[in-house]
């Protein structure tokens, strides 16, 4: 495994990346820059490539605008994903957020960009109706019935019979978002805290959606499954990979699943005592179809550590080169003052060999 450094500023908090790979071989990157992970005063999305397999990168430039204020009353931006699309375009999902707790009682908004020439010029922001925060990818479907569906996921906290319920939802497009259908509840079950959704298309056309449990109590992955297109989820499942915060799940070549995500343990803290592991895990179809927790294989690579006092990691991408390699992104403390994006190079010999 190799580590290249992304993009640094010392003056600014670079997190949250996202990667897509475009038909030429490029490289496109996509972060949040702002003042810090605790204070969203001031906050842009921003982009780098490389045409070198990720070995070295371009000077950050920005996609959006740049929104300053108090983030408990105006608009923020927050978590940005890239994607490459079956006609060659790169699209761009970036949420933008205001309001206590990350957009609750206030906007939650997700705004999309597109590119027709591998990153260089953009299009938008183009408004969507997703309404809620950290969204997954634009994921475009290629298998089955459903083929050539756009699907859009965010979470938010619903108040059910006065009670906040964590709800995942999802929005399906048939006309390349032309029109929006939904939403569509992934999942919502009270006792838990499930977010931060990562949807990922079987070779059979089921979707698998991984999620972050948020009570830090250093509990599982869980899963929900639909066999229509996003239509309709069964779920939650419980899924082996402990602590696992922001899942990001993916097809590899091989027909195996890969999930990033950060390790965070629980127990008493936060920045610095949470959050110091990036873990890959590895696992299949069979077992990302399993309906319950012990018909599930996984194997875990750890992948980051991070060593500063204020520790703070686990936010990725990925995406895989037509020879096998794997390139990942994520944002990490580590040696900087402030956050830093770093890439990785890894292939499915560091989890199994032969």
């Amino acid at each position: 495994m190799q580590k290249f450094l992304i993009s640094r500023d010392d003056a600014l908090y670079h997190a949250f990346p996202d990667v897509a790979l475009t038909s030429t071989g490029r490289l496109v990157c996509v972060f949040a820059e702002c003042t810090h992970h605790s204070n969203r005063d001031y906050t842009r999305i921003m982009l780098t490539s490389s045409t070198d397999r990720g070995r070295t990168w371009t000077a950050k430039r920005p996609l959006s605008d740049a929104l300053r204020g108090n983030p408990q009353q105006d608009p923020f931006w927050n978590c940005p994903r890239i994607s490459a699309l079956a006609d060659g375009r790169l699209v761009v999902v970036g949420d933008r957020v205001a309001g206590r707790d990350e957009g609750v009682g206030g906007e939650q908004s997700n705004w999309l960009w597109f590119s027709a020439n591998d990153g260089e010029s953009w299009d938008g922001p183009r408004a969507t109706p997703v309404n809620g925060i950290v969204p997954d990818q634009l994921v475009e479907l290629r298998h089955g019935p459903h083929a050539g569906r756009w699907l859009l996921s965010a979470h938010t906290v619903l108040r059910v019979q006065e009670k906040p319920v964590w709800t995942e939802r999802c929005w399906f497009s048939d006309d390349r978002g032309g029109s929006w259908h939904g939403p569509q509840t992934i999942v919502a079950a009270p006792e838990l805290q499930l977010c931060e959704g990562s949807i990922v298309e079987l070779p059979g056309g089921e979707l698998v959606c991984f999620l972050r449990e948020n009570s830090f109590r250093g509990l599982d992955a869980f899963k929900a499954i639909s066999h229509d297109g996003g239509a309709y989820w069964e779920g939650p499942i419980n899924f082996p990979l402990p602590g696992c915060h922001r899942p990001v799940a993916g097809m590899l070549h091989s027909g195996r699943v890969m999930i990033t995500h950060r390790f965070l343990q629980g127990g008493n803290g936060w920045l610095g005592h949470w959050t110091q592991n990036f873990f890959a895990g590895l696992t299949d179809a069979q077992s990302c179809l399993a309906p319950e927790r012990s018909g599930a294989w996984t194997r875990i690579l750890p992948v980051d550590y991070d060593r500063s006092a204020v520790a703070d990691t686990g936010y990725s991408g990925w995406v895989q080169f037509p020879d096998g390699e794997i390139y990942v992104v994520n944002y990490i403390v580590d040696d900087a003052p402030k956050a830093q994006i770093r890439g990785y190079t890894l292939t499915e010999s560091d989890f199994i060999l032969g």
